[in-house]
């Protein structure tokens, strides 16, 4: 990957530009509007929401506001929990392209896996709400599908159907590796994508991190952004300060060794969300 617009390709031919916008915990309203139309003007061509942020509004005003092009901007948004289920997904989804005034997304999420633990038919309920996702794909109202958050075992009976996930977004960054999940997708052709890249900001403290970043002369968020893109995962840093948006991009001038690549990969676990799909209370 040399540029911002550089892409991956998903299992159906789809591009996807490898690094993504995230707009988890960016406030509704002006807060949103302005980070989502400073990150397009700065060079992203990938936005990330979901209906749960409770910022879809906010997000489609700012892809307005920019004024690029529709078809030029890659927009991903997800299934909350509360809406699993054949039905429930499809109303889900019409509520979530009213919401950011669009008539197509690029790419929808099962944003979390029913599971085990709160569920006696938990891989059913991914299968309906799947069903539902796939119905939408084959009618062109979506150009790519997948999941967030799924585990091999909750992932494996999606994989059989006549539409696999094309994407798995998880919690990866320094830290925080998630390597059985990785290894699993990477093996069937699954893309993964980053979400917490800066885990959540808790990671840019770290000593190793800052010595390392400091070597190469960036800043331990591009350290981070740089290390997600040589493990050939995509990305989605999140800010809702300009500079560091455009900070944010200037990931390309630079490659982590595979020394320090290494040292990075060993690090203990650090800036982990907690949220676990097999433990979460949502």
């Amino acid at each position: 990957m040399k540029k911002l617009t550089d892409t991956y390709t998903l299992p159906n031919g789809c591009p996807i530009p490898c690094v993504g916008f995230g707009t988890w915990q960016t406030p509704d309203g002006e807060t949103a509007v302005s980070s989502v139309r400073e990150a397009l003007r700065v060079g992203y061509r990938h936005i990330d929401t979901a209906a749960c942020y409770g910022n879809e509004v906010s997000v489609g005003e700012g892809i307005r506001q920019s004024g690029v092009n529709r078809e030029d901007i890659f927009v991903t948004s997800k299934v909350w929990n509360s809406e699993r289920g054949y039905d429930k997904t499809l109303r889900a989804f019409e509520k979530t392209l009213a919401d950011l005034g669009l008539d197509y997304l690029d790419l929808y999420l099962i944003h979390w896996p029913a599971a085990a633990h709160q569920y006696e038919d938990w891989d059913a309920l991914n299968l309906s709400t799947w069903r539902a996702m796939t119905e939408l794909y084959k009618a062109g109202r979506i150009r790519a599908i997948g999941v967030s958050n799924f585990l091999p075992h909750h992932i494996a009976s999606l994989m059989e159907t006549e539409v696999p996930p094309m994407l798995n977004q998880i919690e990866f960054h320094p830290g925080y590796m998630q390597p059985e999940i990785v290894r699993y997708c990477r093996e069937r052709g699954v893309l993964v994508e980053a979400w917490s890249p800066l885990g959540t900001g808790r990671v840019l403290g770290n000593e190793t991190l800052c010595a390392i970043a400091q070597k190469y002369g960036v800043s331990t968020a591009q350290l981070c952004i740089r290390w997600c893109l040589q493990h050939d995962t995509l990305p989605l840093p999140k800010s809702v300060t300009p500079a560091r948006i455009e900070q944010n991009t200037h990931v390309f001038d630079f490659t982590v060794s595979d020394e320090d690549m290494k040292t990075i990969d060993a690090l203990p676990y650090i800036g982990g969300s907690g949220f676990h799909p097999d433990r979460v209370d949502f």
